[in-house]
């Protein structure tokens, strides 16, 4: 419908003729009318695009679930599979495994620091890289870090408490508060590893004793790193150790500092070696230069820190491998995307990778995710659309958004649906989308204030 404006202003001169109430009447109907037109024209359009032919060139939409509301239900079902914690909690799956660009490059064992801002990921990966089944699916989605898989692997300071793997915080609080060297402390930690069972290191009690040995056995320690180095380079793999959760290692924030201090100072002279390597998850905020990197040639660590971040089709990416692999992934799979996907075989389960048409067009991504949501945040396109609507509100200051808070609005938002609106149309209502990401929002401003 074109709305000729000529004609608009002849409509115009007759109601002067008419009294005011009739003339409100007159205009009310006007706005109703165009109302209609522009919502009819609205709807056309977000059809259109999704229907464009050149995304259906790449790959094929039609569904396979028998119809609309069995498959609201399926999807439904796939997305309350979505996992409660992404990032502590238990042992990362192979299946939940999803690989953006910059992850790739901080996997790789020549990357001493990775950095990225809470729920980024850093403590998923510091689980998933000491499970050598993972590694294995890693090397073989990209052979560019094949070195990861053959790696030795091991926790140098982490979430969990591990005594025989490295000091608590208690033993670090008087450790650094007694005068050790806190470089000294990730040495000894990092030369434990590495020693054979017999070797003093193991047999002694205490960290603190075992600094101690470190401390006046210098020229030895050398040599245990240098003898394990050449070792390890006959054999072409690398001995990785990983740290994360830095915040924990001491009560209060700045006795951190010092400590994150010494261990970039470690994995520095690490890069001394062809195999020995160091590798640190830290947070952000806490990668403060003028804090943590006041020592000499500082800078080639923070120069080649690779930040985790999640764009947004990393995120919806991260969502089809997700329900690509759920519970419902047969019924799913074909449903997001006809044709091939990717699979490998991994411990005699069979993992099912996304297609590269839902993992890099935004395109594709919209189309397939506003057939789960409907194409608004509401009964016209003025509230918004899901595909954009749902990361701009969770995105922090910086427009970043964590897949832990994206992941938890879409579980939540489905969990509602099924509640509060189990015979909608989609998978996902609006309103219960709204819910999921303000309880995400939520969560995620209490992570922030810890």
């Amino acid at each position: 419908m074109v709305i000729h404006w000529n004609r608009g202003l002849a409509a115009g001169a007759s109601l002067r003729h008419l009294d005011e109430t009739a003339m409100k009447q007159s205009y009310s109907r006007f706005l109703k009318r165009f109302e209609l037109v522009h919502s009819a024209r609205a709807s056309m359009a977000v059809q259109s695009a999704e229907l464009a032919a050149p995304f259906e060139s790449r790959v094929k939409l039609a569904g396979s679930l028998p119809d609309s509301g069995r498959r609201s239900e399926t999807i439904r079902i796939a997305l309350s599979e979505l996992p409660e914690e992404t990032s502590h909690g238990g042992q990362p799956k192979p299946a939940e495994l999803y690989l953006p660009p910059s992850h790739r490059k901080a996997v790789h064992p020549d990357v001493m620091l990775v950095t990225g801002m809470r729920g980024a990921g850093k403590t998923f990966w510091w689980v998933a890289l000491q499970n050598p089944q993972i590694r294995e699916l890693i090397a073989r989605l990209d052979h560019r870090l094949k070195p990861s898989a053959e790696s030795e692997v091991r926790a140098g300071f982490g979430v969990e408490e591990a005594p025989d793997l490295y000091p608590g915080r208690g033993e670090l609080r008087a450790m650094v508060s007694g005068g050790t060297d806190p470089e000294l402390i990730w040495r000894t930690v990092h030369a434990r590893h590495l020693a054979d069972a017999d070797h003093p290191l193991k047999t002694l009690g205490s960290w603190l004793e075992r600094a101690k040995y470190v401390a006046s056995n210098l020229e030895g320690i050398a040599r245990l790193f240098r003898m394990r180095d050449l070792s390890l380079d006959r054999h072409g793999r690398h001995s990785i150790m990983l740290v994360d959760a830095l915040d924990r290692t001491a009560d209060e924030w700045r006795d951190t500092f010092p400590l994150i201090r010494g261990l970039l100072r470690h994995a520095l002279a690490m890069r001394s070696y062809r195999r020995l390597r160091a590798k640190v998850f830290l947070r952000s905020d806490q990668a403060d230069e003028a804090k943590v990197a006041d020592f000499p040639d500082a800078s080639k660590i923070l120069s080649s820190a690779v930040e985790l971040t999640w764009s947004r089709r990393d995120l919806y990416g991260m969502l089809w491998q997700h329900l690509g692999n759920s519970s419902q992934g047969d019924l799913v799979r074909p449903w997001l995307a006809e044709g091939d996907w990717p699979t490998e075989e991994i411990a005699g389960g069979r993992i099912f990778r996304v297609p590269d048409v839902l993992a890099a067009d935004e395109d594709a991504q919209r189309s397939r995710f506003h057939s789960i949501t409907g194409p608004w945040m509401g009964k016209d396109p003025r509230r918004g659309f899901p595909y954009t609507w749902i990361p701009n509100h969770l995105g922090d200051g910086d427009g970043k958004v964590s897949p832990r808070s994206f992941i938890a609005a879409l579980r939540t938002a489905a969990m509602d649906t099924a509640e509060r609106h189990k015979d909608h149309a989609h998978a996902l209502h609006y309103d219960s989308i709204k819910r999921g990401v303000q309880q995400a929002s939520r969560i995620r401003v209490s992570e922030l204030r810890e």
